[in-house]
């Protein structure tokens, strides 16, 4: 019987990483293909955001760790109040040992409309980073006794007498939270559909934040979020990562991104006031058809779609060369499969 190798892993891109089960997932499953995938690459690491649906982050999290090698496990991002801190922790501390210290555990403040929905109590500045500290102490072993701090109130947390590093990470919007991932934080990632005045500004502010904290801004890494839709991948699928993806934003905390860029609120003001936007039922990334988006895509301005990586794969290779030269210390290739991206990835080792 004839056998043949395995394929052999491409020199890694540690700067480089994808989402995985990037929106609405059809099956949870396809997220091991993915990882498999995107190791042969070269990927550096492997993102996952949470939903609640079919993307719970622990879960996805250890199906990414047993079916890869090497790739960087990175929740971005779960919420540190829809569990109990030693849930966390103990779901850290297993990603840390299944995967041999690849795992970052990243969070963020969540979507305050979905929070309000089921009764989550929406999450501060405050309690980020009395949560990220708990996190510090219990990995280097520490017994922690009666904590009454902005994160909670504990009678005992402890995880083992264990001395560790758990690498965590912040997706990271407004100064505050731009500040506190400089000063508390080892990655932080930004948004999808920044601006280049905007990814400036911000990997300026995480950097300058780590170095008032006395830490060294270079072991602080920002990591861009850039939406990456080559002109190889069918039309109505490049119209749902675009159109669909910002209008989902838009849907979920608009008056934050339109703010951060500096556009027209007058602008978000017409597309919430559509008739179909208004009245349109869960996430528009999710549940559009295409007809919906096409419609959806008349009220998004070109320049609010701008910011993402099209055109041929070597202009999208590019555009991601680009993020780095902005500051990012890495880029995250949003809205695609690893077979969509395989070859943005070639186009980006050829450059």
């Amino acid at each position: 019987m004839t056998t043949h190798p395995e394929p052999t892993p491409a020199v890694p891109l540690e700067e480089l990483g994808f989402y995985t089960l990037a929106g609405q997932a059809d099956s949870s499953r396809d997220l091991i293909d993915e990882v498999r995938l995107a190791e042969q690459l070269g990927l550096g690491s492997v993102f996952i955001s949470e939903r609640f649906d079919k993307k719970e982050a622990g879960v996805l999290s250890g199906a990414a760790g047993a079916s890869s090698e090497r790739l960087t496990v990175v929740t971005a991002a779960t919420n540190h109040n829809t569990r109990h801190p030693m849930i966390t922790a103990g779901m850290a501390r297993t990603m840390q040992s299944l995967t041999g210290g690849r795992f970052v555990l990243g969070l963020g403040r969540g979507v305050p409309i979905v929070q309000d929905t089921y009764g989550i109590d929406r999450v501060t500045t405050a309690q980020l980073e009395d949560f990220a500290g708990l996190m510090r102490r219990l990995f280097r072993g520490e017994a922690i006794i009666g904590h009454d701090g902005p994160a909670g109130s504990y009678p005992v947390l402890y995880l083992a007498a264990i001395d560790e590093e758990l690498p965590l990470g912040l997706v990271a919007f407004g100064p505050h939270t731009l500040a506190l991932g400089g000063r508390c934080f080892d990655r932080v990632i930004l948004h999808t559909f920044f601006t280049e005045e905007t990814t400036r500004r911000c990997v300026a502010e995480v950097k300058a934040s780590a170095e008032r904290a006395g830490r060294d801004p270079a072991r602080v890494q920002v990591w861009s979020c850039l939406a990456t839709i080559g002109d190889h991948i069918e039309e109505d699928r490049r119209l749902m990562q675009s159109v669909g993806r910002l209008a989902t934003y838009l849907q979920g905390y608009g008056d934050l991104m339109v703010r951060t860029n500096g556009w027209d609120p007058a602008v978000l003001k017409r597309f919430r006031a559509d008739e179909m936007v208004a009245g349109f039922l869960g996430g528009i990334d999710s549940n559009a058809t295409t007809a919906q988006l096409e419609h959806i895509g008349t009220l998004i301005p070109d320049e609010w779609l701008a910011p993402s990586a099209t055109g041929s794969a070597e202009e999208c290779a590019e555009t991601v060369r680009g993020q780095l030269a902005m500051g990012c210390d890495g880029v995250i290739m949003h809205g695609a499969t690893p077979s969509e991206l395989a070859p943005i990835v070639a186009a980006y080792r050829a450059g």
